[in-house]
């Protein structure tokens, strides 16, 4: 996964701090300025282990191999979400 790079002033990552972390989770760098002059940068660790989107996909579908709804119709579930 390609990391992005953002910018964000320092009220703005103190007010925001939490979306911005959830931002660094998926990859992206962030610098935090103040007055316009870069002064810190949030990273991902290094030691993360990256997983691609595809991988995601197949390990849900191969988790989901073999499970049975038993007498439930899966438009029954739908509906039952929707109430």
């Amino acid at each position: 996964m390609k990391s992005t790079t953002g910018q964000v002033g320092l009220f703005d990552a103190k007010t925001h701090l939490s979306k911005l972390v959830d931002r660094v989770g998926r990859g992206e760098e962030i610098t935090i300025t103040r007055r316009g002059a870069a002064v810190a940068r949030l990273l991902p660790p290094e030691d993360r282990p990256r997983r691609e989107p595809r991988e995601a996909v197949a390990r849900i579908r191969q988790l989901r191999t073999g499970l049975k709804l038993g007498a439930v119709k899966p438009g029954e579930l739908i509906n039952e979400g929707r109430l």
